[in-house]
């Protein structure tokens, strides 16, 4: 496995490449990144994972300073599963001042409502690094269902010449989805995080039950968490193809939800087929 941390020097590497499958990420990896770059693995023959804490895309008050790199680690963990590792500092991403240059659909609804700025960041980062590995497959997590539901419009909106492909969550022994933001949680903090998926599952066990007033449903499950002590942002049903409030007869629906556990904020979320 190479580290290199150029954009020529990755270019240089990949040059004679022909099926190049790239898996973006910001580092501190888990297994949840490691099923990515499994999944990239049976894509390409080549598999480029970066590590690029974005600035973009955290807010002015949100945790860009203390995010975990941990650099060093996560090599060792891609030993064996990745060719390549691309760890650009900031400059060499961003040789201009940082400036947003992408404008996503969606980007103020759901977790955009409450970070303002922060998908057209990913947006373009992610457009940056797709530009710059020219990768014939890239490879994310569908826990961040609206980042890849983003991506996926920004490249078919650009012609971009890359299949993105959604790999499904990773998640812990008792459903609490993997991010690299649990370890923020404190130990009766992680106890209690268990209840966004479980408040998600019983969502659905309702849906399937014929229960079609989704605003009314969220908003129950949104009361239910606040009384466990969750501080909500949302708890939404939305279509599958478009991630607006379904339609009448709609079938392929997701429940989408965010809530902070003490001063550390979860996100999930659920496909469900009616």
């Amino acid at each position: 496995m190479q580290l290199v941390s150029t954009v020529a020097e990755l270019r240089r590497r990949l040059a004679a490449e022909t099926a190049v499958a790239f898996v973006p990420t910001m580092g501190n990896l888990h297994e949840g990144h490691l099923d990515l770059v499994r999944i990239a693995r049976e894509k390409g023959r080549c598999v480029v994972v970066s590590i690029f804490v974005n600035p973009l895309q955290f807010g002015a008050n949100e945790d860009f300073g203390r995010y975990p790199r941990t650099l060093q680690a996560d090599c060792e963990k891609l030993e064996g599963l990745a060719d390549v590792v691309f760890a650009p500092d900031e400059r060499e991403l961003y040789p201009q001042p940082q400036q947003v240059t992408v404008i996503p659909p969606l980007e103020d609804d759901l977790c955009g409502a409450f970070r303002p700025g922060h998908f057209r960041g990913v947006a373009t980062v992610v457009t940056k690094l797709l530009e710059i590995v020219r990768p014939q497959f890239a490879v994310f997590g569908k826990k961040d269902y609206q980042q890849l539901f983003v991506i996926r419009q920004v490249v078919a909106q650009l012609n971009m010449p890359v299949e993105i492909v959604g790999g499904e969550t990773a998640r812990a022994a008792d459903g609490l989805a993997l991010s690299s933001r649990n370890q923020y949680l404190s130990a009766d903090e992680r106890t209690k995080a268990v209840a966004l998926r479980q408040t998600l599952v019983a969502m659905r066990e309702v849906m399937l039950g014929d229960a079609t007033d989704y605003d009314e449903l969220a908003r129950e499950a949104a009361e239910n968490l606040t009384a466990q002590g969750w501080r909500v942002d949302y708890v939404a049903v939305r279509a599958q193809s478009d991630l607006l409030p379904p339609r009448a007869g709609e079938r392929e629906l997701v429940i989408l939800a965010a809530a902070w556990l003490g001063q550390t904020r979860l996100i999930d979320n659920l496909e469900v087929c009616i």
